[in-house]
């Protein structure tokens, strides 16, 4: 939207509480071109079931079968079991029941709960509980948890996202049985353990006054008895029961139409890739018998009329009828297309399928099946869009993909935990995807080796972003060796071929490795600093033999009040590694300063233990908790001060770049932009970054600032323009004058600003309620303005 602008927006000269003194003649310090980053990782499914295309989910069934459905309660994440009254779930970010024959507002709800060894977080009850789905935060009510050391009890509100009411102390044996039990009245809920009340808190901001009773773990293999509720004096146990499901990999659903007669079965023995495969039998009667995949922790498969699907599977077994493969509604009543596979031998053969939906739903599901009696085995399924639904046609989603440019992307940092796992290899990552082992990931124990380094580097090289990536420091020297050479080497060296005759003859020309993600994270261990000494070494020492044009980022854990042994890793490092990777928290308004105050303390560090030094800083993740106009601000102010701090700074990633919608289950809820199977839109953070990236200019010049703004201004060679950045991060106006010098006739002003409630973000149903917004002003030399509340305002002066 862009207006004129009168007097809307402008202060009058008696009620400026702020002044900006701009001089665009004084060059402080040059801005690189790649500070507008993005961290990626597959930390809430970003890759894997979000910007990789494959629509299947499980596609190699090593998820083992569901836990058996409990009478009465509807299952969010997690294997449970129950056996004689006794309820047990092993460990897992935020697995959830919700109970759905009781609806209570006014109540009393308790159980007991016994954690089975000292290992988690916590374990407790929900209370008034609606919206459930799949994802640790995704649901609206209360938790009122006890902690697996014995010591905590805490009250939690949900809105989607995690609210901190009240934690209290607490003594009790977590090994033992102990009495939960939660009184709700009104906005007070008041919270008991053993018969002793350890928390009484009126919630009078919005409270949450109905829903479902539930239960719900966190990382913590636990077990339940005796589960009741209480209204008006009348008591109803809940038992928990179980009803057995058929033995069916956890990401699928068994199909079983009419009189047909099936068994299901996991092989671990005969799987074509990894460990696992699906076993299908149908014994008798007659209708369907097969298996049905909804995507993404069964969320659903978008489809279009008119799209033209294709994939491929792995079958064999005794049968000598036809397997159908299908796109369908999610409960299966629908057909939308169909293909007839033929030729099923006793030996695995890989099959491929095109499918061409006749209509649009946004909830479908791919489904394979048999009609006559025989047994199947099937293994790793792929099932992909084409044309338009993919990347520059590359295995990406295309309104994923098209997203991250719009927002202005140029700098991409592939890595974080998920490189922190043994089976994490580079090798693992190339060759035919059907063949690629899975492998227990950090963030997702069944983790797909279908998205790795190089089609993040394919994905970079169409989009236009400067890649970086990080590598697992158990890599060993060769096979680092053969990673750059596979990467960068010509077409005649021998890994060079390889990577030719994978369908990429030039090289990618990688310049940026991170090697490690948050190295000694864990503690301030000397020997543990020393050993990431030795394994930067070996792979720099690698990589390097073959292309001493790479540059090297540090992952050593920086603690600037650790600096002796900051000091030894960097002396064994300075001149080999160009960057030291820095992790600052980005949730806060205010933590511009504080981060900038930390950049600096780093810079001196280094000048201090070498005046020579050439190592600068790259800031991968800026770290969070939420994804509103609050985080927007926060990273606003990390902006600014990476702009004050020159071409000290490589890049600015703010984590994460992706995040699928209600199907956060690890509480890193900092997406930028969400999607679902059929939409994508930004969060306040991505339009923060989307501004700041569309006006950059290479040199920041001077600004002096009376009052609460925090202000950098910058220009070019040609000085046509200067853009002023402005975050004001308090509840209120503030009235400003502005002064700029040394731009010689400027006209308009063009002014766009990002502004709202700290706690707003964007939704499905309004992807827009948080968007830049444009206006137009005319220069005077007594220029005042009014800056919103909660904002980030660019001004583009023009000559």
């Amino acid at each position: 939207m862009i207006a004129t602008l009168g007097s809307s927006g402008l202060a009058s000269a008696q009620n400026a509480t702020a002044r900006i003194d701009i001089d665009a003649s004084r060059i402080e310090n040059t801005i690189p071109a790649t500070l507008y980053g993005s961290c990626m990782e597959d930390v809430n499914h970003e890759i894997y079931g979000g910007l990789y295309n494959q629509r299947i989910f499980g596609e190699s069934f090593e998820e083992p079968a569901g836990s058996p459905d409990l009478v009465g309660f509807s299952r969010y994440d997690g294997y449970w079991t129950a056996k004689k009254g006794i309820l047990h779930v092993d460990r897992c970010g935020g697995a959830k029941l919700v109970f759905d024959e009781a609806v209570i507002s006014d109540g009393y709800i308790e159980t007991e709960i016994k954690f089975d060894n000292a290992k988690g977080v916590n374990a407790g009850i929900l209370v008034r509980v609606s919206e459930p789905a799949t994802g640790g935060h995704s649901f609206n009510g209360y938790e009122i948890s006890i902690g697996n050391n014995g010591k905590s009890c805490l009250l939690g509100k949900l809105r989607h996202n995690f609210e901190m009411l009240k934690e209290a102390k607490a003594d009790f044996d977590p090994l033992k049985w102990n009495k939960l039990a939660v009184r709700t009245t009104g906005s007070r809920i008041e919270v008991m353990i053993n018969g002793k009340t350890v928390i009484d808190y009126d919630d009078v901001v919005n409270p949450i006054l109905s829903g479902n009773p539930g239960i719900r773990i966190w990382d913590s293999d636990t077990s339940y008895r005796n589960f009741f509720y209480e209204i008006n004096g009348q008591k109803t146990a809940i038992p928990f029961e179980a009803v057995p499901s058929p033995m069916v990999s956890s990401m699928w659903d068994a199909i079983e139409t009419g009189s047909a007669k099936a068994s299901f079965a996991q092989d671990t023995k005969q799987a074509y890739n990894s460990k696992c495969s699906q076993i299908i039998q149908k014994k008798s009667g007659t209708g369907q018998v097969g298996i049905a995949n909804r995507g993404l922790n069964k969320w659903g498969i978008g489809i279009k009329q008119g799209q033209k699907y294709t994939g491929d599977l792995y079958l064999k077994g005794a049968y000598n009828g036809m397997v159908k493969v299908a796109l369908q509604s999610a409960d299966g009543s629908k057909e939308y297309a169909v293909c007839d596979l033929t030729g099923i031998t006793n030996k695995w053969r890989r099959f491929s399928f095109d499918l061409i939906a006749d209509a649009t739903d946004t909830n479908a599901r791919f489904a394979l099946y048999m009609e006559g009696n025989g047994k199947l085995w099937v293994d790793q399924v792929t099932l992909m869009g084409t044309g338009s639904d993919l990347f520059h046609g590359l295995p990406f989603r295309n309104d994923i993909g098209q997203a991250m440019v719009d927002q202005g992307l140029t700098f991409l940092r592939y890595g974080g935990s998920m490189v922190n796992v043994p089976d994490y290899k580079f090798k693992n990552m190339i060759g035919d995807r059907a063949k690629r082992p899975q492998y227990k990931g950090n963030w997702y124990p069944y983790s797909t080796n279908g998205f790795g380094i190089e089609e993040f580097l394919q994905f970079c090289e169409a989009a236009g972003f400067v890649p970086s990536f990080a590598v697992n420091v158990g890599e060993t020297a060769q096979d680092m060796a053969d990673m750059i050479e596979y990467l960068n080497g010509p077409v005649t060296s021998e890994w060079g071929k390889k990577r030719a005759e994978a369908g990429h003859p030039e090289p990618y020309n990688v310049k940026y490795i991170e090697i490690g993600n948050e190295e000694v994270i864990w503690g301030d261990i000397r020997k543990d600093y020393e050993k990431y000494i030795q394994d930067f070494n070996r792979i720099y020492d690698a990589i390097k033999s073959k292309d001493p044009n790479v540059e090297f980022i540090s992952a050593a854990w920086w603690r600037p009040d650790s600096p002796e042994n900051m000091k030894m890793v960097f002396d064994a490092l300075d001149g080999k590694a160009s960057y030291w990777d820095y992790h600052p928290w980005a949730d806060d308004n205010h933590l511009g300063s504080h981060v900038e105050g930390e950049l600096r303390e780093m810079k001196d560090y280094f000048l201090k233990w070498n005046p020579a030094t050439k190592m600068k800083c790259a800031l991968f993740e800026e770290n969070g908790l939420t994804h509103d106009m609050r985080r927007a601000l926060g990273h606003v102010t990390i902006q600014n001060a990476a702009r004050r701090m020159g071409d000290f700074m490589l890049t600015t990633c703010a984590a994460n770049a992706l995040e699928p919608y209600m199907q956060n289950d690890n509480g890193w809820n900092q997406g930028q932009i969400f999607f679902t199977p059929s939409l994508v839109w930004g969060m306040p953070p991505f339009y923060a970054k989307q501004m700041a990236a569309g006006h950059h200019k290479p040199f920041r010049v001077f600004t002096a600032t009376e009052g609460d703004l925090d202000v950098t201004a910058a220009t070019d060679e040609r000085k046509n323009e200067v853009v002023v950045h402005v975050s004001n991060v308090h509840d209120r106006t503030i009235k400003t004058a502005i002064n700029l010098k040394g731009f010689e006739n400027p006209s308009k002003i063009k002014v766009i600003f990002l502004a709202g409630d700290k706690k707003e973000k964007n939704t499905p149903e309004q992807p827009e309620r948080i968007v830049p917004q444009e206006k137009m002003l005319y220069h005077t030399n007594d220029l005042k303005y009014e800056f919103p509340a909660n904002s980030y305002t660019i001004l583009i002066y023009q000559k």
